[in-house]
């Protein structure tokens, strides 16, 4: 059976995640705080995002601004 939370980006009770997808405590926030359904919007964005800004997962400032692009589209930090 999987455990419902009430997610605060879709400000709804929906499934949780089945464990930390994020590490740190950035993650703990999404664990907690962010369903499955929320938290595909937010793949589905990122995606848009690497792909339209050229964006590469080796580059530190790259992940940071997707960090932040994150946290901001979620709505935490």
């Amino acid at each position: 059976m999987s455990k419902v939370i009430y997610c605060t980006f879709l400000k709804k009770e929906a499934e949780k995640q089945d464990f930390q997808i994020y590490p740190g405590e950035i993650g703990k926030r999404i664990y907690n705080e962010i369903s499955k359904e929320a938290w595909a919007q937010w793949i589905n964005k990122q995606t848009i995002l690497i792909n339209e800004k050229k964006l590469s997962m080796i580059n530190f400032a790259d992940r940071q601004f997707l960090e932040k692009e994150m946290c901001n589209f979620l709505l935490i930090g």
